[in-house]
């Protein structure tokens, strides 16, 4: 049943439109579905014996590589290759390769029972995801397609599905000349990443909200995702340090996570920022399908050596033949590479740095695992939140300012410094007053600061520096701090 796809006609929706015209999206069953085409002219063409059989056996491989993650019947469906309209991609004269997916399949696939996943898969079904409108171009890649969409209770979730014009589809389609088969075996990965998202609750982790399959005509899947922003480095570069290194503490708490989760130690081998989101301030992991759950396998000791581009690595073979602690190294490892080295040392409080520079040496070099690591950055927070970081900051600093209780200023008056919370002015994060004096008295066009309710993610005050208070005005919940000398005036 063909369902349309009403989509809101702003400026900034009119590519997203364009896109998916020429993609052909099309609402099938309650999934979200790009029109298929054969990758040979719209003919599906015959294939031989052998192509049949590699085809059949990475479904075979990908099928057996999905039941570790299952341990209940949440899901309530089997992956049956179902015979019908959709088995001429085949290509096949007779049912025996149908026949043989069937019995491939007679497994069903499980998902985690508990309550908690059965919730998030009722709220957002195939029958969700027929009401929902107004989607939204988010990004694709080799394998998915995310698009945005608005469930009908309102809320804003990321859909992901099969892109069908991605590389694994065009490069399967090539070589097996079978669109639906390929889309079969690139579903796969998919449904793994729902797996894992069921099985690894984290809250540095996107919750999945929900997910459709459907089997007739062919596999297909989508699953609904929590939704988050694109981690930008460059813009994240730009922000104050306690965001750099919230950013930094959500991402060691999620591999210290992962070192022990339910599924045992979890490997994350496409390890870039690419694969996170923010949501909230937070740092959470939203494309996991490439995960591997499990530490390597080995004979002897050299079978448990990490390369990376600069450094290798090693972990001794255990006497069950795991390379134990490997995966741990090989995550945190990557953290140091691609968010510590970036986003952690830079203008960060001096009488700090030489914990954040322990941080850097131990994991550079791994010479603590995560556990240690973990218990570090604990440290610096407390020490951060409490002002305990703080040295030399005199109480007399502020009989230089007169103070204004129930007043605030408008945006006038203001003068930029970096890193700030706001691009055109100087909002900075304080602990106490004591500290916003000094701040203030360092730099030489600032008169005196602001401060009213608003709060950083430590529970740290903002502190708005000015070089002028013209057109004070009443407000209950803000006071400003004036340099003793500077002239300013009230306006009812």
């Amino acid at each position: 049943m063909q369902h349309s796809l009403s989509i809101a006609l702003s400026s900034a929706a009119l590519l997203i439109l364009v896109f998916l015209l020429a993609a052909k999206v099309s609402m099938d069953n309650g999934y979200v579905r790009f029109g298929e085409r054969d990758f040979n002219n719209g003919k599906f063409n015959s294939f031989g014996v052998s192509q049949r059989n590699a085809l059949l056996s990475e479904i075979k491989e990908r099928h057996r590589g999905l039941l570790q993650y299952y341990t209940g019947s949440a899901w309530g469906f089997s992956l049956k290759y179902r015979k019908g309209p959709a088995d001429r991609g085949l290509g096949l004269e007779d049912d025996t390769f149908s026949r043989t997916l069937e019995k491939i399949d007679e497994v069903h696939v499980k998902a985690l029972s508990t309550g908690a996943v059965r919730a998030a898969a009722a709220a957002a079904g195939c029958e969700e995801l027929r009401s929902m409108r107004h989607f939204e171009f988010l990004g694709s890649g080799y394998t998915k397609l995310v698009l945005k969409g608005v469930l009908p209770n309102g809320t804003a979730v990321a859909l992901k599905s099969v892109n069908p014009q991605g590389v694994d589809m065009k490069r399967c389609a090539e070589v097996f000349g079978d669109v639906e088969g390929c889309f079969r075996l690139v579903s796969y990965k998919l449904i793994k990443e729902i797996a894992l998202l069921q099985r690894l609750q984290h809250p540095n982790v996107v919750k999945l909200q929900g997910h459709c399959f459907t089997s007739d005509p062919g596999l297909r899947v989508t699953a609904v995702l929590e939704l988050g922003s694109p981690l930008e480095m460059i813009q994240l570069l730009q922000t104050p340090w306690e965001e750099r290194f919230r950013v930094c503490m959500s991402l060691v708490k999620l591999l210290h996570y992962l070192a022990s989760s339910p599924l045992g130690s979890v490997c994350l081998l496409d390890f870039q920022p690419r694969q996170f989101v923010v949501v909230d301030g937070e740092l959470k992991l939203s494309d996991i399908d490439d995960a591997v759950a499990g530490e390597l396998s080995c004979r002897e000791d050299r079978d448990c050596t990490l390369q990376f581009p600069t450094r290798n690595f090693s972990s001794p073979c255990s006497a069950d033949g795991q390379c134990r602690g490997l995966n741990e190294k090989r995550n945190l490892y990557n953290a140091f590479r691609y968010f510590f080295t970036y986003l952690l040392p830079h203008r960060a409080p001096p009488t700090l740095q030489p914990l954040l520079d322990g941080i850097m040496n131990s994991t550079g070099d791994l010479s603590s695992g995560i556990n240690r690591t973990l218990e570090a950055f604990q440290e610096i927070l407390h020490l951060y939140k409490s002002g305990q970081y703080l040295q030399n900051v005199s109480s007399s600093l502020l009989k230089d300012y007169v103070l204004l209780k129930g007043f605030r200023t408008k945006e006038s008056n203001n003068y930029k410094c970096w890193p700030s919370y706001k691009q055109q002015s100087c909002l900075l994060s304080v602990h106490d007053m004591k500290e916003a004096a000094g701040i203030c008295n360092s730099h030489s066009q600032c008169q005196g600061f602001t401060v009213d309710q608003q709060r950083t993610w430590t529970g740290r005050s903002l502190a708005s520096f000015r070089s002028g208070f013209s057109d004070l005005i009443p407000d209950v919940n803000s006071a400003i701090y004036v340099k003793k000398g500077a002239g300013f005036r009230a306006t009812a």
